[in-house]
């Protein structure tokens, strides 16, 4: 099994998370620039506009970084030929199962490395020809699953035989050392990299961020089926006052309309969605990409040295 830095092209084995609206060519060439994989994320945009991107990202960085794509998008069928005619070299994808464009994307040399919330979904990527999967433990912002990263990892990786990369609750090199001894070979981040100085999103959005206490998220949207955690804030509260008297999904999707730019663009404080994962708490600084890597890896093996084994 090859290591994520050999599958990568990497310095580190760390992918960053294909945040809608947010991974755009400025903060994924960040990423690669300081020794991750950055990621390009797709969300509800056009073929054109990831088109635009790619070659964004090419001027900004010589280094390795891939395209997310969210498969529920309309537009999905589009920008997985886009990343085939722009010769990317790594696709992550989520919210719905890639394997009718994997046969494709391996033709064209690409590697592929769904999201997956359980051991099921893992092994069909698998069987499907994925080269790794990210799983993503419920801990992470934005769309979730259930399970949580402790109780998902060991499971992944011994019912997998491709490596899993380990996403959701890592922000420092504690994280990193927990996920590598669980039994991932990698681990992806996102909220962590919201606080960062190339990350694209209002400076209100780094700030409720970095305020965040350990209880200061919650999740959006389980009655509808589709999760999300997201910072406490009144637009939230609002929402899960509505969920519990039952109120139409119409009425929550007023509510929730144009929420996500709201937070990125706008910082709207009240009624923003800021998607991040309850690993906030930890995180009280804006760091430059480059540090906060070197944060999560450069002492791993100093500190595992340290710790004091029963």
């Amino acid at each position: 099994m090859k290591n994520i830095n050999e599958l990568l092209g990497t310095k580190y084995p760390v992918i960053q998370g294909g945040m809608a609206n947010i991974a755009t060519a400025e903060l994924a060439s960040a990423v690669s620039n300081a020794g991750g994989l950055g990621l390009i994320g797709s969300g509800g945009n056009d073929a054109n506009w990831v088109r635009n991107e790619i070659r964004k990202c090419r001027e900004l960085t010589k280094n390795p970084f891939g395209v997310n794509i969210m498969l529920m998008s309309p537009h999905a069928k589009d920008i997985a030929q886009v990343v085939i005619d722009e010769g990317i070299s790594v696709v992550t994808t989520g919210a719905g199962s890639p394997a009718i464009y994997i046969p494709k994307w391996k033709e064209a040399g690409i590697i592929v490395i769904p999201v997956v919330p359980s051991v099921a979904l893992g092994l069909r990527m698998e069987r499907a020809g994925a080269d790794a999967v990210v799983a993503e433990g419920t801990e992470a912002g934005g769309h979730i699953g259930e399970l949580t990263t402790m109780a998902m990892i060991p499971q992944m990786a011994d019912a997998l035989t491709i490596p899993v990369i380990a996403a959701g609750g890592i922000a420092d090199k504690r994280g990193v050392l927990a996920a590598f001894s669980l039994g991932a070979k990698g681990v992806q981040i996102g909220t962590v990299l919201l606080a960062t100085k190339e990350c694209p999103i209002h400076e209100n959005y780094k700030k409720v961020v970095v305020e965040a206490r350990d209880t200061g998220t919650v999740v959006t949207g389980r009655g509808t089926g589709a999760p999300v955690r997201v910072i406490k804030n009144k637009m939230a509260v609002e929402y899960l006052r509505l969920t519990e008297l039952k109120m139409p999904l119409e009425e929550l999707e007023k509510l929730t309309l144009g929420s996500l730019k709201k937070a990125v663009l706008d910082g709207d404080i009240d009624n923003g969605s800021f998607m991040a994962g309850q690993i906030s708490g930890l995180i009280h600084d804006i760091k430059t990409v480059k540090q906060v890597l070197e944060d999560l890896f450069d002492e791993v093996n100093d500190y595992k040295n340290k710790l004091e084994v029963l």
